[in-house]
């Protein structure tokens, strides 16, 4: 899987003599995978319940007439937070020292401010005190999220990242799911925001209590003064990380792009009568493909021992799903290409996920290097309203699909780029 037969990039610096910076070879358990997809199934419902139902209900209840306006602030200031947390929180567990763990402890205080963020959130009655919540529970679930992440590389040997990568990607999903559907029907209203901190908590705890994390001796600590410039990972020293990096920003890049007027294309070029209710359907469609695709698409890349071609691969049905919606603006025509975009990307998310693992620079950095790719799923969302709103205005919502599609190619075709992985 990684025999290149000139080196192009510096070999990983760890030190295989602790068993924290070790490269994994043990196969984890189901109920270690469990348990660690649990934990972020936890994370996953506290950030989508609150986008989807929890805040627009609250900003349209303090300030109706800007409400639009408001949760873009609102969101805006919650990304910005995810941006520096997740690399800085990875770098700071990769430097914890003690009995309890690297990983540990991150999580635990991350679970613990998330869920008191999220009750704070619950009695907001301003838009300064609702930012200055989200806020800090973007921080609480993303130092979770930071620490949940590395527990792949660190535990998980290669050949069983695509599978075990499949399980963890898939409460990205069903987070949603259920993270609405509690607070919609069983906890509905600002107390659904306490059931969410409670559910962190509560599905935090068996992960942390019942699996391994190796402590690391203070003698393999990396400098404190090293934090801050290992914020930068050289494309030239490191190229097979950087071009893992920037293969699934471009594609996240375009994903954020079509989807962000998904809404209005709906109204405007397919004329459905409920534009909510209709993409409520095709986010449906596509979820229930996803859930077909993500683990079967990590369990066979695991069997085959490739992950460049599934890339390719996923990246093409995804592209598929742009120029089905560019050419045929009809509800048919939407329903298709959702049903091809929940393929697609399920295969790339587990598979993609496998294969950053694989290139990461530095044993002693795992935490912040997957905080660092976690820039490139979170920074699109900021940038897509640059790229998407000039094109819409100026060609149509049929441009947009078709730049897409081509940004997507375009964004999958850089892991042929990457040596060290097949």
């Amino acid at each position: 899987m990684s025999t290149p037969s000139t080196p192009v990039q510096e070999p990983q610096e760890a030190a295989p003599s602790y068993a924290a910076l070790a490269e994994p070879t043990e196969p984890v358990s189901r109920p270690w995978t469990l348990l660690l997809v649990l934990a972020n199934l936890g994370v996953w419902m506290a950030f989508m319940a609150p986008l989807q139902v929890l805040l627009p209900d609250q900003i349209q209840n303090i300030s109706p007439e800007n409400k639009k306006s408001l949760l873009g602030w609102v969101t805006g200031a919650g990304a910005l937070a995810v941006l520096l947390t997740t690399p800085l929180v990875g770098a700071l567990s990769d430097r914890t020292t003690g009995r309890l763990g690297r990983r540990r402890p991150w999580t635990v205080a991350g679970a613990l401010l998330g869920a008191v963020a999220l009750a704070a959130l619950s009695r907001q009655d301003t838009i300064a005190g609702v930012v200055v919540a989200w806020v800090f529970a973007q921080v609480g679930l993303n130092m979770m999220l930071a620490t949940l992440t590395a527990a792949v590389p660190d535990r998980v040997p290669v050949r069983q990242r695509g599978l075990v990568s499949g399980w963890v990607n898939l409460p990205q999903v069903l987070g949603a799911v259920l993270g609405v559907g509690l607070v919609s029907a069983v906890v509905p209203g600002r107390p659904g925001y306490v059931a969410l901190g409670l559910v962190v908590v509560g599905l935090m705890l068996p992960f942390v209590l019942l699996t391994p994390d190796d402590p690391l001796p203070p003698a393999a600590r990396p400098p404190l003064g090293t934090l801050l410039r290992g914020m930068w990972i050289s494309p030239r020293r490191h190229p097979d990380f950087g071009w893992a990096w920037a293969s699934r920003f471009i594609t996240q890049l375009s994903g954020a792009a079509a989807s962000l007027y998904l809404l209005y294309f709906l109204q405007d070029s397919v004329k459905v009568k409920d534009a909510d209710e209709a993409v409520l359907q095709l986010t449906a469609v596509t979820t229930l493909f996803l859930l077909v695709t993500i683990v079967l698409g990590g369990y066979w890349s695991d069997r085959v021992g490739r992950r460049k071609v599934f890339v390719l691969g996923a990246g093409a049905v995804l592209a598929l799903a742009s120029v089905v919606m560019a050419v045929s603006p009809t509800w048919p025509a939407a329903v298709l290409a959702a049903a091809i975009l929940g393929a697609g990307f399920g295969v790339y998310l587990a598979v993609h996920s496998a294969l950053v693992t694989e290139v990461l620079p530095s044993a002693t950095d795992r935490g912040k290097d997957l905080g660092l790719v976690n820039v490139a799923n979170t920074a699109p969302n900021l940038l897509a309203p640059a790229i998407a709103g000039p094109v819409v205005s100026l060609a149509g919502y049929p441009a947009l699909f078709a730049l897409s599609a081509v940004l997507t190619l375009g964004g999958s075709a850089l892991v042929l780029r990457i040596r060290a992985v097949s």
